[in-house]
This record gives C-alpha cells, structure tokens and sequence, in this order.
C-alpha cells in the first residue's frame, strides 16, 4: 500500500533518474568536484555511482541534497530585462 507523500520533494523519483539529470547538467568533472566521491572522479558510470549511493547513505544525501538544490535554481523565474515604459 502506497500513501502520498505531498512534502516530499523526491517522491516518484529514482535514484537513477536524479543521478542522470546531475549529470546531464554538471557533467562528471563538475560533478566530481562538487561531490568528493571516488565514483565521480575515477571512471565515472551511472552503473558504478549507482552501486556506491545506493549502499552509502551519506553520499546519497549529498546527492539528493544538490539535485533540490539544482531544482530550486530552475524553479526561480528569470529576472526580467525589459523595462516598463
């Protein structure tokens, strides 16, 4: 039986797919270097960081942690360059 998790922000989501999105957007030298984990830095695959996350749960934090934050940054409008007359 599952419930609804309203206040959740990762609910529905993978730890593949939050994984594949950080490194769609950072890359994994940025990603790397944001994270200090071996997995990131030393031939990096999603298969291997997968592997490593989903067993250290330090780092899966730190992972989820920078994937909110990436969304808030995308969830913030634009500010405007027009100017009203």
């Amino acid at each position: 039986m599952t419930h609804p998790q309203p206040k959740n922000p990762l609910h529905g989501l993978t730890l593949e797919t939050i994984l594949t999105q950080l490194v769609d957007h950072y890359g994994w030298e940025k990603l790397g270097q944001t994270i200090k984990i071996k997995c990131f830095n030393q031939d990096p695959s999603i298969k291997s960081s997968l592997k490593f996350l989903r067993t250290t749960s330090w780092a899966r934090k730190e992972v989820e942690d920078l994937y909110l934050r990436h969304q808030q940054t995308l969830d913030k409008p634009e500010p405007s360059n027009i100017e009203e007359a």
